[in-house]
C-alpha cells in the first residue's frame, strides 16, 4: 500500500504554521508549530502538527529532542533520516546561536544571567563540563573557556588550568559553571569542596571568584546564594 504523506500546506489555512509565522512572526508560534515547519510532512494517519506534538511529548520537549541520538529520532514513526537530519541541524544552529551571540557583550548581574547565557547548551550535555566566565571590572563577559570535560572533582582541578585564561586576559573576576547530567543541580559535598579550593586559588592570584553555578535540567543553583564555599 502506498503511504500518503500529508504536507504542511495541505492543512487548513488556519492551521498552517508557515502562514501564521509570515503574518505574526516566529515568536507567536508554539514549539509544535515551529517543529512542524522543520519536519514539513506527516503521515497518512497523522498530520505534521500531530507528528511534531508527538515527538515533543515522546522526548520531553525541546531539551529531550536535543539530547536524543540520531538513531533514536530515526526510529520514530514518521521520521526517518531526512527529517531527523533536518531536526538535528536546526537544534544545533539554535544551540550555537544561544552559546555565542549573548556572549559578545553580555553583562552578568545575577546568577540568572549566567543561567540564561549557558543553560540551553549545558543542560543537554551527557557528561560533566566545567567552564569559566572571564569578566571585566564591570562584569562584562570577555570570554568563556571550557576547562574540564568528564568527572569534575577535587583531584582533577588544577588552578593553573582553571585560571590560565583569566590571567592571560588580566581579568579581575571569574564565574565557574558546571553541569549535572542527571538533571538535578543540587550541590554535592564534592562541589562545595571544589568551590572552596577555587576561591582560595583565586585569592592567591588576586582574581575574585564571584560564583559557582551548577546547571541541571532547566534548573540551576548558585553556591554564592546558598552560602556554600563562597562568602
Amino acid at each position: 500500500m502506498v503511504e500518503y504523506h500529508l504536507r504542511i500546506d495541505e492543512l487548513p489555512a488556519s492551521e498552517q504554521p508557515r502562514e501564521r509565522l509570515r503574518e505574526s512572526g516566529s515568536a507567536s508560534l508554539s514549539n509544535s508549530e515551529l517543529l512542524a515547519i522543520i519536519l514539513r510532512t506527516g503521515t497518512a494517519a497523522e498530520n505534521v502538527l500531530g507528528l511534531a506534538t508527538r515527538m515533543l511529548t515522546r522526548f520531553g520537549g525541546l531539551t529531550g529532542l536535543a539530547r536524543a541520538s540520531f538513531s533514536e529520532l530515526c526510529s520514530e514513526r514518521g521520521m526517518g533520516q531526512a527529517k531527523s537530519a533536518q531536526l538535528k541541524a536546526a537544534l544545533e544552529l539554535g544551540r550555537r546561536l544561544s552559546s555565542t551571540q549573548p556572549e559578545e557583550r553580555a553583562v552578568i548581574r545575577s546568577p540568572e544571567d549566567v543561567a540564561n547565557l549557558l543553560m540551553t547548551e549545558m543542560s543537554v550535555l551527557d557528561q560533566e563540563q566545567l567552564r569559566v566566565l572571564h569578566l571585566t571590572s564591570k562584569n562584562h563577559v570577555i570570554s568563556i573557556s571550557e576547562v574540564y570535560k568528564g568527572n569534575v572533582n577535587t583531584s582533577l582541578i588544577r588552578p593553573s588550568e582553571l585560571f590560565r585564561e583569566a590571567v592571560r586576559e588580566n581579568c579581575p573576576a571569574v564565574i565557574v559553571v558546571h553541569n549535572h547530567p542527571s538533571g538535578d543541580p543540587e550541590p554535592s559535598r564534592e562541589d562545595i569542596t571544589v568551590t572552596e579550593q577555587i576561591v582560595a586559588a583565586g585569592r592567591v592570584l588576586d582574581i575574585e571568584v564571584l560564583d559557582h553555578i551548577i546547571i541541571g535540567r532547566q534548573r540551576y543553583e548558585s553556591l554564592k546564594e546558598r552560602g556554600m564555599g563562597i562568602t
